[in-house]
């Protein structure tokens, strides 16, 4: 009898002993072709999975607002997206917080020969603008064009289209410019194409001199709090492999695949434009430039983007 209940002791024992073990796992959803595949690949051909503290299952995702669907329905653990829409939930009472991935944003892209050099030069022509009304990028040159009292949204030919159609109707002259997405920006540099302005630029017409990551990982506060050193774990890990496409050319070879490109001057310059996105930087002096972003988004969008918030919500940043 003292042997059995021996025995069932320290089967019991065992089995608390594996539980506390075992991973956590983190559910990450992400576009079939987004670039977060590239830093996931690293993740799995450097053996950094093998020897992390969380497990990580992989959803992929059609489109990003796919994505948002997933991640408040609970289908997913983490998503990638931006934290403008983060501050509006957490003012909707939800508890979604960001960590930047990439300070990488759009670009006015403009043909070689443009007679467009200025952002005065775009009144009476034909735009073609990705991502919509209420796209950041636009907003942020009719914020930067009303410093220069220009009303580019009456005075301009607006086209919301998708980015492949864009590139499209730019390489056949139906439109002068185009807003765009960086990755698509940086297929039309190689075809001849030149970027008028990029993120960075726009925001310093604006007199914002810091780098502000527009796009990030956006999990909830709550869920992260249960499992904070394999959520940090993995962010950091994610830097790392970054850090490796960059740095290391044996790496980059291995990702090159995923680039969808045969075109070698393509391939480099998405590894140019991807890499300058990094965040090397990221404290309160940045958070500040946030709200000083989120004011200007508000203001430009007439609360369309932003809802009534007149301000970031507190704890909208996730800190390591």
């Amino acid at each position: 009898m003292k042997f059995k209940i021996f025995i069932f002791i320290i089967t019991c024992l065992y089995g608390s002993f594996s539980f506390a073990l075992e991973k956590p796992l983190i559910r990450l959803g992400v576009l079939a072709f987004g670039t977060v595949n590239w830093e996931l690949e690293v993740l799995k051909n450097e053996g950094l999975l093998t020897t992390a503290n969380f497990k990580l299952q992989i959803q992929k995702l059609a489109n990003p607002q796919a994505g948002k669907i997933a991640l408040k329905s609970g289908a997913v653990d983490m998503i990638v997206s931006d934290w403008v829409w983060v501050s509006r939930l957490r003012a909707s009472g939800e508890d979604f917080t960001f960590y930047p991935y990439s300070n990488t944003s759009g670009a006015l892209i403009i043909p070689v020969d443009s007679p467009i050099t200025k952002l005065s030069d775009l009144q009476g022509k034909k735009l073609g603008i990705a991502g919509g009304e209420l796209d950041k990028n636009w907003l942020l040159l009719q914020a930067a064009a009303q410093q220069q009292n220009i009303n580019l949204n009456h005075s301009l030919t607006k086209v919301y289209a998708a980015p492949p159609l864009l590139n499209q109707q730019i390489l056949t002259s139906s439109v002068d410019a185009i807003i765009t997405y960086w990755h698509f920006a940086a297929r039309l540099e190689i075809q001849g194409y030149k970027q008028l302005l990029d993120g960075k630029s726009l925001l310093k017409i604006l007199a914002i001199n810091q780098d502000v990551p527009r796009l990030g990982y956006v999990f909830k506060q709550s869920w992260a709090n249960k499992h904070k050193q394999a959520v940090n774990n993995f962010l950091t890990s994610t830097v790392v492999a970054k850090n490796k496409i960059c740095q290391s050319n044996v790496t980059w070879k291995k990702i090159i695949p995923l680039t969808r490109t045969d075109n070698f001057e393509t391939q480099i310059k998405l590894r140019e434009r991807y890499c300058a996105g990094r965040v090397e930087q990221w404290g309160e002096v940045e958070k500040q430039a946030a709200e000083r972003i989120y004011q200007l988004l508000r203001k430009v969008s007439n609360n369309k983007l932003t809802g009534k918030s007149k301000h970031l919500q507190p704890g909208t940043f996730w800190d390591l």
